[in-house]
């Protein structure tokens, strides 16, 4: 099992930053691919960010890519996206997911491919 607690997320204005934190339970948690997913208000939830467990291969949504960073730190069992230059449009529920890989350069797309979800975060941007 594997749980999952996000945190960073808040109210910030358009064209700033954040810095969303995952953090997870278990021994494994490095053979773990990674990826944040969010949901807006009336839309379904889409994938955002993913990176593999060796940390090797990341992958973006066209919508974030060159203003988000994913990134994990294997010894303090944290996955993070860094959000810049925020847009109205970013604002939503983030939530990370979590699921064992076998390949350490593999990154998952679909929320179906996730097995462990943390509860969400709020991003709020005001414009």
């Amino acid at each position: 099992q594997v749980q999952l607690v996000e945190s960073g997320g808040g109210l910030v204005q358009a064209g700033g930053s954040l810095r969303l934190s995952c953090a997870a339970s278990g021994r494994t948690f490095s053979r773990y691919a990674m990826g944040w997913f969010r949901q807006a208000p009336g839309k379904e939830r889409e994938f955002a960010a993913a990176i593999s467990w060796s940390g090797r291969s990341t992958s973006y949504a066209d919508s974030v890519k060159g203003r988000f960073t994913i990134s994990r730190d294997n010894a303090k069992n944290t996955v993070y996206l860094q959000m810049n230059s925020l847009k109205a449009e970013d604002a939503a529920v983030y939530y990370c997911a979590a699921r064992a890989s076998g390949y350490s350069g593999s990154v998952y797309y679909t929320g179906s491919e996730y097995t462990y979800w943390g509860q969400g975060t709020q991003v709020t941007v005001s414009s």
